[in-house]
């Protein structure tokens, strides 16, 4: 089986006022769902930012009521 390099692109060009908000997909996701794209996204951000950065999120914060 031989795999076919023909791949058609389509894409729309939206003017940025008119651009819709991906709000409603992300709250229509499950949490994990969430967290492994949050993942996905940190990952593809280190190899890009630097090769020599440590794998991890800078900071965590708590936020509570007094």
């Amino acid at each position: 089986m031989e795999l076919s390099s023909n791949r058609q692109i389509i894409y729309h060009k939206v003017n940025l006022k008119e651009q819709k908000s991906d709000f409603s997909y992300w709250q229509a996701q499950s949490y994990q769902a969430r967290l492994e794209a949050l993942e996905q996204t940190r990952q593809e951000y280190h190899k890009w930012k630097d090769n020599n950065a440590e794998s991890r999120l800078q900071r965590v914060y708590t936020i509570f009521k007094r």
